[in-house]
């Protein structure tokens, strides 16, 4: 069995505490330009990334040494970290030690030599400071270690073999749960599964009522045995969906015949918020009980968790740590490591510290992944690679911060007013060429003296908030380019901010692409490909389908008001005309509607023109800020006898991912093309677009706009029984270009009037 000697070691040499404390590590970009840094000094014959391979035990060894100087007989493991070298706990380096010393007796088997100089090299990025760790070691030693860490992973790797032979058969002979599949459903199953077992990447636009949940999951599952695939990722940009996943890979288990194993593991990966016994407490052994002790007692917990038929969901495994006395959150990390289709969030393959990401790179696995909901990638993205730095919030800890801080805090105040002194004359923001270098400066020191003393002093939930801030611009700002705009803005004394804004987020994502055997991303909207394409950072040969809608033109009728505009111009003038509108279709045919708008204060006018000019129809309104009690009230209400107008916003929670069939909703307004404010900000953002792929409107204002509309109007026909109308209220929708935005099976039979 194949296995990395960086998984080796952390399954075999890790003891004592779980620690996290806050010493923030490079980036995994600075962790590369660390070690090409101390690289390059080495001199002639000196070989990086030194491939090392060996059997021991029966395991096939493998991995990469930072450095090997044949001529010095001297081996290297490199390890950068911010502040000073000391805070690195003792069970951290010895896990380095330990891997040093695999790779050290591989060397000596591989090389034929009797000892070798074993260097452990710490390198701080900020300081650009190395700290060296060296002993010579003799081969027959080394080798012996290595026998006694592949014996303690022996039986696991046997175990695991013996797993993947019994999950490989099931999902060959895997069965569909239902006697057939949706109209269109078997066409999207057989694209997905080609697309596995080709190893592909494909944007697959699968229209609203296919069931794409499991008409994904169902071929993808069965595809790996074939693509000889390691994992399943299937990632979500909300949280509700993520259930959808584990609903449809529970009707798969039932479907099986009652007297087979079911072998395949599934894993459920929630955020730390969600997860944590001890928000109130800091992740290391001496102020939470379940870190205390945690990789002593992870052995027996992990084996209890392998040996679960069910899902390991969030409850579950909250179980199972609890009877071990560990913590749930952490448990869920490491069974990231040994579950075959793992469902969370996309921010766990595509974020700047993604655990899955790491994984794939650690463990060279085939994995395939699919995205749902894809369309939304986007925004997320460029929220997962933006940051945000608040003058208000250094100022506040300022006041109350320990002693050994203060002056830390005083210098980066003082950054902060001498920007403020060239750019905050104006409460407008102010885009900037790059992070302002003194401030930078300040951040830095900041966060190494913020560092040590929070490694030994108790938790201070201030402090910590101010590092993390400051230590995620550090890394967005070491790798600012077009890709992403710095604004610089001032709303009142005390109250300036500086923003690192993403904008192109294909820069950031290309690598995880690339780390993907096969990549599926999939939405009812996705068209035009290439614009997804492009702001994904996707391979040239990636590919766009679209399948055929299951509906018909038949069950829905679109209407056009050439004469009505909603231009910000114009809106005043279009309040009576659309309520007379959405008055007469409701007399028409009295039911439930959805009224979206681009904004509360539009939707409020059109409400209370509404209720003037028809106070007969019923009407309620989406409210900013609703609690979900309040967003489950407002559903339920489409589910009540008779009929309302409800008013809501376009891009809202109401405007996606809700389904009511039937006569739970037979019609919708939609009374605005989605665009996004013409604001300062955007027009930097057309301008960055147009110079890069030179599509700068239809990238930043009219396909994010429509993609809103089909995601709204998209709520009306959900089966096949479904019949409702349409109405896009804007005469812009007439344009051919907006037109072509529109899916075309609303218009298959001349169903536009």
């Amino acid at each position: 069995m194949k296995v990395a000697v960086r998984t080796l070691c952390e399954f075999a040499a890790r003891h004592g505490d779980l620690d996290y404390r806050y010493t923030p590590a490079p980036s995994a970009d600075e962790g590369i330009a660390g070690h090409q840094t101390i690289q390059s000094r080495r001199g002639y014959g000196y070989k990086s990334e030194y491939s090392l391979t060996g059997d021991c035990l029966g395991l096939a060894l493998s991995g990469r040494a930072d450095g090997y100087h044949p001529h010095k007989n001297r081996l290297e493991e490199i390890k950068t970290h911010r502040g000073d070298v000391s805070r690195i706990r003792e069970h951290q380096r010895a896990l380095h030690l330990a891997q040093l010393r695999a790779y050290g007796a591989l060397l000596c088997r591989q090389e034929n030599r009797s000892s070798v100089e074993l260097a452990l090299v710490y390198y701080d990025i900020g300081r650009d400071k190395e700290t060296e760790l060296t002993e010579t070691a003799r081969a027959d030693q080394l080798w012996q270690e290595l026998e006694t860490l592949c014996g303690r992973y022996k039986d696991w790797a046997d175990q695991e073999e013996h797993h993947r032979e019994q999950r490989d058969a099931l999902l060959a002979s895997l069965s569909f749960p239902f006697p057939a599949f949706r109209p269109r459903q078997r066409q999207l199953a057989e694209t997905v599964y080609k697309n596995s077992v080709k190893a592909d990447t494909l944007l697959l636009e699968a229209p609203t009522g296919l069931g794409k949940t499991l008409g994904t999951l169902f071929p993808a599952l069965m595809a790996m045995p074939a693509a000889r695939q390691d994992r399943l990722f299937y990632l979500t940009c909300r949280n509700t969906a993520r259930q959808l996943a584990l609903d449809a890979v529970d009707k798969l288990r039932h479907n099986q015949d009652e007297q087979q194993s079911w072998p395949l593991r599934i894993l459920e990966l929630v955020s730390k918020d969600d997860a944590c016994e001890h928000p109130d407490k800091a992740c290391h052994g001496d102020s939470c009980p379940l870190a205390k002790g945690f990789f002593d007692r992870l052995p027996d917990a992990r084996a209890e968790a392998v040996q679960s038929r069910a899902p390991l969901t969030r409850e579950s495994l909250a179980k199972i740590a609890a009877g071990h006395d560990i913590c749930p959150y952490f448990l869920a990390q490491e069974m990231a490591r040994w579950s075959d289709l793992v469902i969370g969030d996309v921010n766990r393959l595509f974020d700047q510290s993604a655990l899955l990401h790491g994984l794939i790179r650690q463990n060279n696995w085939s994995v395939s992944v699919l995205v749902d909901e894809a369309h939304n990638l986007v925004d997320r993205a460029r929220g997962m690679y933006s940051v945000q730095l608040d003058q208000q919030r250094l100022l506040k800890t300022k006041k109350a911060a320990p002693k050994p801080v203060k002056a830390a805090l005083e210098r980066t105040a003082r950054a902060w007013q001498a920007l403020i002194r060239e750019h905050g004359d104006s409460s407008q923001p102010v885009f900037l060429d790059s992070p302002p270098a003194q401030l930078s400066g300040a951040l830095q020191g900041m966060v190494s003296s913020l560092t040590d003393y929070l490694a030994d002093n108790p938790p201070d939930l201030a402090l910590q908030e101010l590092l993390f801030e400051s230590v995620a611009f550090m890394k967005l700002a070491d790798r600012f380019g077009d890709h992403s705009l710095c604004q610089f803005q001032r709303a009142g004394r005390g109250r300036a901010s500086l923003t690192l804004q993403n904008m192109i987020p294909a820069d950031f994502l290309t690598d995880r692409f690339a780390a993907a055997h096969s990549m599926l991303l999939f939405s009812a909207t996705l068209s035009p490909g290439v614009y997804y394409r492009d702001l994904f950072g996707l391979p040239e040969d990636a590919r766009f389908t679209s399948l055929p809608s299951p509906f018909s033109a038949d069950q829905l009728q679109i209407e056009f008001t050439p004469g009505i505009s909603t231009r910000q111009l114009h809106r005043q003038a279009s309040l009576e005309p659309i309520a007379e509108l959405i008055a007469r279709q409701y007399r028409q045919r009295p039911g439930h509607y959805l009224a979206f708008f681009s904004s509360f204060r539009y939707a409020k006018e059109v409400s209370d023109t509404l209720a003037q000019q028809a106070p007969d129809i019923p009407q309620r309104s989406q409210q900013p800020g609703m609690s979900p009690t309040q967003r489950r009230a407002f559903l339920e209400a489409f589910r009540q006898p008779g009929g309302s107008v409800a008013f809501a916003v376009l891009g809202g929670v109401f405007s996606e991912g809700i389904d009511l069939p039937g006569d739970q909703l037979v019609g919708a307004f939609v009374a605005t093309l989605g665009l996004p404010p013409f604001d300062a900000w955007h027009e930097v953002l057309k301008a960055r677009l147009q110079q890069r792929f030179g599509k700068g409107y239809d990238y930043t204002y009219l396909i994010p706009g429509m993609q809103k509309v089909v995601q709204a109007a998209g709520r009306v026909v959900r089966t096949p029984d479904d019949q409702g109308v349409i109405w896009l209220i804007d005469d812009r929708f007439l344009q051919p270009k907006s037109r072509s935005l529109l899916p075309e099976w609303w218009f298959a039979i001349g169903a536009s009037r």
